[in-house]
């Protein structure tokens, strides 16, 4: 995908699935904007590896879980590099917690960080790209899990459900001004979260028992949004893409499945 003299802007690129997608893109011949919380630690060091990828790279802190935060990183962001073509709106806050004893601040705070705050920065982004008529992409990343109504996962599975039907919605809206709208639904993705909530143990063990033999890596993610990024991808607006290594179907194989009585029959 050729995305020379394409300008992105990635939220939450410190680390994870955001850095992911920044390395991709730059990879694809992109400039990039990256952007995560205030004090992250790891934002520079995703700034230093775009740029050593020849890339220009500015690396922006901000709270995008606020209108504020997105209204000055998209701000600091234009009198930075002048433009932004491609938006991939990475923001999410997830706690897992059991249904009857999840906190109403804590529903509140995931809704707020996983689906608010990517209604604030697309729109801003949206705004831009209308005011210069020359097109854009944007580019939500998504979950399985607005699909597959996992335990523990109330609040973060309602966001993400939501933002898919909210990326639906932006996406008629945009036509006329041929933005291109998308969303990513990743699967189990090996990010350091993961690490964090599990064992090094436990990883390992249950990647192998998914469809791909592996958790997802985020470069895996960063590939199918430079795809959603690129020319190659100007007829596809308001879809969501699952990239999951078929998660999402892991208990429909047939070694899952009860053994057949007759397998002629």
């Amino acid at each position: 995908m050729n995305l020379l003299g394409k300008t992105a802007l990635v939220t939450g690129a410190g680390r994870g699935i955001g850095r992911g997608c920044a390395l991709e893109l730059a990879r694809n011949g992109a400039d990039l904007i990256i952007n995560d919380r205030p004090g992250s630690p790891d934002l520079e060091a995703t700034a230093s590896e775009i740029r050593s990828l020849g890339r220009r790279c500015d690396a922006l802190e901000s709270d995008v879980f606020s209108r504020k935060g997105c209204e000055d990183l998209l701000e600091r962001a234009l009198a930075a590099a002048g433009h932004v073509d491609i938006l991939v709106s990475n923001p999410a806050f997830s706690r897992r917690e059991t249904f009857l004893d999840y906190s109403p601040e804590l529903f509140e705070r995931t809704i707020q960080g996983t689906l608010t705050s990517g209604f604030h920065m697309s729109q801003l982004v949206a705004r831009h790209m209308v005011s210069r008529q020359r097109g854009g992409k944007i580019i939500f990343i998504s979950s399985v899990q607005a699909e597959m109504p996992l335990a523990f996962c109330v609040a973060y599975g309602a966001a993400k459900a939501g933002l898919n039907h909210m990326m639906r919605s932006i996406a008629v809206e945009l036509c006329e001004h041929r933005i291109n709208v998308n969303a990513i639904e990743p699967g189990w993705i090996d990010t350091p979260g993961e690490h964090v909530t599990f064992s090094e143990e436990t990883i390992a063990a249950e990647g192998a028992k998914l469809p791909w033999g592996r958790l997802g890596l985020p470069e895996d993610i960063g590939n199918a949004v430079a795809f959603l990024a690129s020319e190659q991808a100007s007829y596809i607006t308001g879809v969501v893409l699952p990239v999951d290594g078929c998660f999402r179907f892991k208990d429909c194989r047939p070694v899952q499945m009860p053994a057949l009585r007759n397998k002629t029959s």
